[in-house]
């Protein structure tokens, strides 16, 4: 999951607001998948990602390529979405509208969506994920969804991500802030001392 991005979320909004307008809660759903779908697709070509947001990049060209790239395999919503979205000249936020649409989706059904960092990015033991669960569940008010991901450069641990806040309980980042610790504590002993010296 990526930081909240404010124009992604606006849009989300919008499209959220028109899928259930459209065919309520289970529209808005189905709109949510294929959203992920399409930002899944386009993740997966840097190049077309690079192309959607750059500003030299002619807006004429980009509605050519999305009409012979979309036209007729996404949804009518969708496609309509996304020409409203590059006539604003807001492609290069696609990719985080569908991540924030996702969030507001799962805001919607009281469900959060929780990115979760380790090492090897296995899941945590059944106890722990429980444990996890609902400690979530009685901070948030909603049912969490945990997604795992491995992070090689983490010692140990574990760090979660729900929506834009970052929860490090990492081996690395202890060490860090020990560490930090003991400087900022050395460096009031050594000027307690030098001042004892001086004197």
């Amino acid at each position: 999951m990526i930081a909240t991005d404010e124009i992604a979320t606006v849009y989300a909004n919008a499209l959220l607001e028109l899928a259930i307008k459209e065919g309520g809660n289970s529209r808005a759903q189905e709109i949510g998948e294929e959203l992920s779908a399409l930002c899944e697709v386009i993740s997966a070509n840097k190049a077309f990602v690079e192309f959607l947001g750059s500003p030299a990049v002619d807006r004429a060209a980009r509605t050519a390529t999305i009409e012979r790239v979309l036209k007729g395999r996404v949804s009518d919503a969708i496609y309509r979405f996304v020409r409203v979205v590059n006539h604003k000249g807001r492609l290069g936020h696609l990719i985080a509208m569908g991540q924030s649409y996702d969030t507001l989706l799962q805001k919607l059904f009281g469900k959060t969506e929780v990115d979760v960092y380790t090492v090897d990015g296995q899941p945590m033991d059944g106890a722990t994920e429980t444990l996890m669960r609902e400690k979530l569940r009685a901070a948030t008010g909603s049912e969490a969804i945990f997604h795992y991901y491995a992070d090689p450069s983490m010692i140990g641990g574990i760090k979660l991500r729900i929506a834009d806040q970052l929860v490090d309980g990492s081996v690395a980042t202890t060490l860090r802030r020990l560490q930090e610790t003991i400087i900022e504590s050395g460096g009031a002993a050594v000027r307690g001392n030098s001042k004892r010296f001086i004197a």
